[in-house]
């Protein structure tokens, strides 16, 4: 007779569970997900790239929230969830399934056309190098500690800077994303700071010396900063990292204003080799969450956080973000910025900070230009050297997945890296030039003017834009009026009126979801176009001054030549005809992103209607064609000064509490609106089904309090989850969404029940059944599950994998019983061993 030892954890399925749920096998066992510990875990088959589009959990249609990362990227845990024992769990990475091989999202496209001609070229090439001769070199200052963040921050970067530039030369500091932090050289890369023993840290921030080096020909001082200890932190944390990112930003611009104000005789030297930085003017470069960080940097400076003790010694005239996250869609409206949007872009796929202008509309003065430039061909990480193969020190892949007509590389449509690097490069150069250069010839090249600079080819870049020297005519809110083939739709909804095929709407630039989840937003409308519709804003417009009528319009990808017949009409009722725009679709495969809005313009006349009321918009597509009005502007050349003000700031707080014994209990979360504007915000509040409520909040100058009540039951039984009801806060107008996310965490307060296992039948014959009865000295709310584990016997014969059933083994362990072996050689549970960190020899308890 053979024997058997079970050790704990044994399989549980116990508490409210039904008997048929106890008796079924649970299936997130099937898709790697398991309860571990009180947390929610899933094993990936092999690590995941490291990237900056956030590692979510779903529920089928519910985010149940952000897991963090094991040092290898291959183990995801949750502690933080409202789903116990979700039913049809998931894995997405920028809205891709990642845990199972997901068929492309099924779309209706037409075949692909021809390449357009290229754009005509503009005025000036900022691609061009300038006269000044270039040094560069490195400086280390000593970790600074930052609020969330348990590990100090290091304070590193790459300086390259004219050589012989008179006078003091503006400043442009960049900031590279979410990538690995530490690797070993010829091997695997993870997320760990400070780096354990034999590995080296990943060099991030060198990967941008193209465009450094070009920016310092041309008189700039450049510094390009790390970001790896934000980069190994930042994954349990609400914001991803962007308030971290925005101080260590602020934290280096305020050494360089301490450099230039009282001398540099501490400086490092390559600072005191590099001219004075003149901090009046400064762009800010952000790449993927680097462009979330940037753009929260510019908003706190502007409105500085409460309580922090870090003076404002600069002023950020300009932002250029490359793939950026935007998480919390909250665009630091008075800074002119410009958006780089790869068309091939595999990690922040949905190409979200499209927001970084939509969500700048109407929230303060409208002179900031804010714009988005779509670059056909570009993947994500390709813009920085060091995330690139070939090139890079550290591990590096491409983001794309291969087996695409227009995006895998050695397509024609697919852009080298050495293409991307000058592309990104130049057009850096030009938002530099532009913003704080003052160099308004560059504006045509990123105002949706449809120009090129030679530099960048064979790269085929597009400009849209608000903002800056336009005046709103029709941006669709709900008391727009429609008619004829004219209907009003919403960019972010689960219904029927929604702009796109729900199947693909939240994968689309212009209808991405704050924070990934909140899947009603009544703020952002669209008019989609079926036939001759006209649109008519609430009140009349004065377009009296300038020059064109600008249209931003999405037509279907893959389409050539659509025509639209423009007209308006003023409150008397004559009518203009303004011409005729053609308009070709992007061209797209079923694995890209394709629905993006392309700037139009038509001229205004000079005479025949009072362009001082005008009352509405007429489009006539020629023959059916479809398409979608994202909004219309008058337009007028040059670039405004922005006149930046302090906006009013909201923050929502967090707030910790214990569960309770009995009765239901309300907990008020704090969001607090501090400054000297008047506004409106929009709050989303977590319904703990998995859906949002929202109203509209009204802010007064001055500092003031909204209570957002929380009715929680407390209970005596055990929990190992902690329950979140998550608050989420966007800017309307007159205000800033700073700490735009938080809300309540109810923590467990009730002790583990204990678990006995009793012995039924352990010993039999061979082909007999063993048993145990597993008892729970309290009941649980949830299906609670753990997996056996097999321990060698102290004497005698071990089972082995070929003496038990087939279907039990391959159930238990998820592999295949041939060559047999011993039971206790089979651990089902090879993610342990990664989570502790046992997978290299000094992680020191920072591979978790």
């Amino acid at each position: 007779m053979r024997s058997l030892t079970w050790a704990l954890p044994v399989l549980l399925a116990i508490g409210l569970a039904t008997p048929a749920q106890a008796a079924q096998p649970p299936t997130r066992e099937k898709s790697g997900f398991i309860v571990q510990d009180g947390t929610l875990v899933w094993r990936a088959p092999k690590p995941l790239p490291i990237g900056d589009a956030a590692v979510e959990f779903w529920d089928g249609d519910r985010l149940l929230g952000r897991p963090r990362a094991s040092f290898d990227h291959r183990t995801f845990t949750l502690d933080d969830t409202t789903v116990a024992n979700p039913q049809a769990p998931q894995v997405r990475v920028g809205g891709k399934r990642v845990d199972v091989e997901e068929k492309p999202r099924p779309r209706a496209l037409a075949p692909m056309q021809a390449p357009a001609a290229p754009l005509p070229a503009a005025q000036v090439d900022p691609g061009t190098p300038g006269p000044f001769k270039t040094t560069s070199g490195e400086y280390t200052l000593d970790p600074v500690t930052l609020p969330n963040y348990p590990t100090s921050v290091e304070m590193q970067a790459l300086v390259v800077a004219p050589v012989n530039a008179p006078g003091k030369r503006l400043l442009a500091l960049f900031l590279h994303g979410r990538h690995g932090t530490c690797y070993i050289p010829g091997g695997a890369e993870g997320l760990s700071w400070p780096c354990p023993q034999g590995m080296k840290p990943t060099p991030s921030h060198k990967g941008y010396q193209q465009a450094q080096q070009l920016l310092a020909s041309q008189g700039y001082v450049t510094v390009s900063i790390s970001a790896n200890s934000i980069n190994a932190q930042d994954g349990g944390i609400m914001d991803a990292g962007s308030q971290g990112r925005s101080s260590l930003v602020r934290q280096h611009l305020s050494r360089w204003a301490d450099w230039a104000d009282t001398g540099r005789g501490s400086a490092p030297e390559i600072v005191k080799a590099a001219p004075v930085a003149d901090l009046s003017n400064v762009l800010l470069m952000g790449h993927s969450r680097g462009g979330e960080g940037v753009n929260r940097s510019a908003v706190d400076s502007l409105s500085p956080p409460p309580g922090e003790n870090l003076p404002t010694r600069w002023n950020i005239r300009g932002l250029v973000l490359i793939g950026p996250t935007a998480f919390g869609q909250n665009p630091a409206a008075d800074v002119h910025a410009v958006t780089f949007l790869p068309g091939c872009d595999g990690d922040v796929s949905d190409l979200q900070g499209q927001e970084y202008a939509d969500a700048s509309r109407g929230v303060s003065r409208g002179k900031a230009l804010h714009s988005s430039l779509y670059f056909a061909g570009a993947n994500h990480n390709f813009f920085n050297t060091e995330w690139t193969p070939g090139q890079a020190e550290a591990p590096a892949y491409d983001d794309f997945p291969g087996g695409d007509a227009v995006c895998s590389e050695g397509t024609p449509t697919r852009l080298t890296p050495a293409q991307q690097q000058t592309a990104g490069a130049t057009y850096i150069a030009a938002a530099a030039r532009l913003f704080i250069g003052g160099d308004q010839r560059v504006l045509p090249l990123v105002d949706g003017t449809g120009v090129r600079a030679p530099s960048a080819d064979p790269a085929r870049v597009i400009s849209q834009a608000v903002g800056g020297a336009r005046v709103p005519f029709v941006v669709p809110e709900n008391t727009t009026q429609v008619s004829g083939g004219a209907k009003l739709c919403k960019l972010v909804t689960m219904g029927a009126d929604s702009c796109f095929d729900p199947a693909i709407a939240q994968f689309e630039p212009h209808s991405t979801r704050l924070q990934g989840s909140v899947s009603e937003d009544p703020d952002r409308v669209a008019v989609t176009l079926a036939g001759s519709g006209a649109v008519r804003p609430a009140n009349t417009v004065s377009l009296a001054g300038s020059r064109n009528l600008a249209l931003r319009l999405i037509v279907p990808p893959n389409t050539k030549d659509n025509q639209f017949a423009v007209a308006i009409t003023d409150s008397n009722g004559r009518k203009a005809q303004l011409g005729t725009v053609k308009l070709d679709g992007l061209t797209a495969t079923e694995k890209m992103v394709s629905l993006w809005a392309q700037e139009v313009r038509v001229p205004l006349p000079v005479y025949g209607i009072d362009l001082r009321q005008v009352a509405s918009l007429e489009i006539v597509p020629s023959g059916t064609g479809q398409a979608w009005l994202m909004d219309a502007y008058g337009w007028n050349t040059g670039l405004p000064e922005p006149e930046p003000v302090a906006l009013s700031r909201v923050d929502v707080s967090d707030l910790f509490v214990p569960e309770g014994d009995s009765g239901t209990r309300t907990f008020q979360v704090k969001v607090t609106a501090s400054g000297n504007t008047a506004g409106t915000a929009r709050l989303f509040v977590s319904d703990g089904a998995g859906g949002y409520t929202t109203r509209v909040i009204t802010v007064q100058p001055g500092q003031q309090t909204v209570d957002v009540p929380f009715a929680i039951t407390g209970d005596t039984k055990w929990d190992p989850f902690s329950i979140r009801r998550s608050v989420f806060a966007k800017a309307l107008h007159g205000v800033v969404a700073a700490d735009y996310a938080g809300g309540l965490i109810v923590q467990n307060d009730d002790p583990e029940p204990a678990i006995t296992v009793t012995p039924i039948t352990d010993k039999v014959t061979e082909g007999g059944t063993l048993a145990w009865r597993v008892t729970l000295a309290a009941p649980m709310d949830f299906l609670y599950a753990q997996r056996v584990q097999v321990v060698a016997p102290a004497s005698g014969t071990e089972l082995s994998s070929t003496d038990v059933s087939t279907e039990w083994f391959a159930q238990w362990s998820g592999q295949n019983p041939q060559p047999s072996r011993p039971l206790s050689g089979t651990d089902p549970h090879p993610h342990r061993a990664a989570d502790r960190g046992l997978h290299h020899p000094d992680c020191r308890g920072q591979c978790r």
